[in-house]
């Protein structure tokens, strides 16, 4: 049914958690889901009480990939080719938008991730795993490649490590996966909520405007040449210095407290 519940999202304290619930299709990359993903997010963007995105999963499975049974259909339908395209450019739409946003994006994967799952893992900005998830590029075992997540995820890996990952088909630790970049880090399971807890500690302590431009110059940099780099981000950089933001959090320091947008320990504000 389209109107299922897949996605779902609280905001406390400036984290907007959002949470990937389609159990039974151990949250694969449906229609339902990609469009109540995209439209989550749409919403933790135009809130400005919104400094942290985290997104997580229930059950299981963190995400399984592609919505094999919806696939499968579409092989056998006239309009296959049109549904393909549609779905691609929903999902090209999500994947995108991780990198894009001014807002960081942290994973707390609390469960297997295979398949496109993988591209929404490398898609995060800083991300977490629970040691016993499984994690793989299992494409190729039904007929397919990792086309789109691709994109995503050779750029943090290694050749030798992306050769044997997406050739071979098979499903590793989330040890693994971090250590060819893919993620963060691998954690037991009961430490799961204190290591993502650490990570958005200190991203609430950066400037927003600081956190904006940092994920410019991860996205930006590694594509410019040398003398454009240096030329865009002396720019870059002498805008923030003269920014509000800066006397702010320069005159924080100095003066040994918290700077304006760090959230008060009292502060407890809760939205859905």
């Amino acid at each position: 049914m389209s109107d299922r519940t897949c996605v779902e999202m609280r905001t406390v304290r400036g984290v907007c958690t959002i949470t990937l619930v389609d159990i039974e299709r151990r949250n694969a990359l449906s229609h339902a889901l990609v469009t109540q993903l995209n439209a989550a997010i749409d919403a933790a963007e135009a809130d400005e009480s919104v400094r942290v995105i985290v997104l997580t999963n229930e059950g299981r499975v963190f995400c399984a990939g592609a919505d094999l049974s919806h696939r499968s259909q579409e092989n056998t339908a006239e309009h296959a080719a049109g549904a393909s395209s549609l779905d691609n450019t929903d999902s090209v739409h999500l994947f995108r938008r991780f990198g894009q946003s001014a807002k960081p994006f942290v994973g707390r994967i609390a469960g297997h991730c295979v398949a496109g799952g993988m591209g929404l893992a490398a898609a995060m900005d800083i991300s977490v795993a629970i040691d016993v998830a499984k994690m793989g590029f299992t494409e190729v075992r039904i007929g397919v490649a990792p086309a789109m997540i691709s994109v995503l995820c050779l750029p943090k890996m290694r050749t030798a490590d992306a050769a044997d990952a997406i050739l071979r088909g098979r499903r590793f630790p989330a040890s693994e996966a971090a250590a060819m970049g893919l993620i963060n880090r691998a954690v037991p399971a009961d430490e799961l909520d204190a290591a993502v807890d650490e990570i958005v500690t200190d991203l609430l302590a950066a400037g927003p405007n600081a956190l904006a431009a940092s994920k410019q110059l991860l996205a930006r940099v590694p594509a410019m040449d040398l003398d454009e780099a240096f030329a865009w981000t002396g720019r870059l950089s002498g805008a923030l210095f003269r920014s509000e933001e800066a006397a702010e959090g320069m005159a924080a320091y100095l003066e040994k407290r918290h700077a304006a947008w760090v959230p008060n320990e009292d502060e407890n504000h809760e939205s859905r």
